[in-house]
């Protein structure tokens, strides 16, 4: 079930890069993942909060700024997603 999750957020991902997502979408889909949290040692919570909050506030901005690199966060989302599948196929 939880791989499900993480697939539905690589998609949201991959769909958010492309630009077919805003972020205000992305955010709904990912803040709506409390299964997949659950699922995952506790400190992954905290950090996917943590790289959500930071994309919701860069976009904010219209280019890049010097707080913020949307491309660097996305990046970091995509880090974390391959994190998350490796604890939970190490789970099973």
């Amino acid at each position: 079930m939880s791989l499900s999750h993480l697939a539905v957020l690589r998609q949201a991902l991959t769909d958010l890069r492309s630009s077919a997502l805003t972020v205000q979408a992305f955010s709904a889909t990912a803040r709506g993942q409390d299964d997949l949290l659950q699922a995952l040692p506790p400190a992954f919570g905290p950090v996917w909060h943590q790289l959500l909050d930071r994309l919701e506030s860069s976009a904010l901005f219209s280019e890049e700024s010097c707080s913020f690199s949307h491309g660097d966060l996305l990046d970091s989302l995509a880090l974390w997603l391959d994190k998350a599948e490796l604890r939970l196929a190490s789970a099973s």
